[in-house]
């Protein structure tokens, strides 16, 4: 069984950041396709950003060039940077791990999200 346990989240002005961890445990590991979501309220879950084995990653076109995702494997935990946060950013986070990850030669990655989910983490950015 895939544990997930997120953390990092919390209360930041417009402008600000933070940075979302991802602790993977159990069978699971953080070498697998994993995925960033998040849900605003009374909005359905949405792709934020995923990274495939092999490195190659995708990012919802909101958050491109100001959320960085990346993984250390020594540590076993996929992290989220989120930069040049947006009152519309402020969501539930949740990571999700080895879903199925394809990226064609040249192209972009698509990303599936598995049954393997975090309990999230709430963020909220307000002045």
């Amino acid at each position: 069984q895939v544990q997930l346990v997120e953390s990092g989240g919390g209360l930041v002005q417009p402008g600000g950041s933070l940075r979302l961890s991802c602790a993977v445990s159990g069978s699971g590991s953080s070498r697998d396709a994993m995925g960033w979501y998040r849900q605003a309220s009374g909005k359905q879950r949405e792709l934020v950003a995923a990274i495939s084995r092999g490195g190659v990653t995708t990012y919802a076109d909101s958050v491109k060039g100001r959320f960085t995702i990346s993984r250390d494997n020594a540590k076993n935990t996929v992290y989220l940077q989120m930069n040049s946060l947006k009152l519309e950013d402020t969501a539930v986070y949740y990571c999700n791990a080895a879903g199925t990850a394809t990226a064609y030669p040249g192209g972009p990655l698509y990303y599936t999200e598995s049954r393997n989910w975090g309990q999230g983490t709430q963020v909220t950015v307000s002045s």
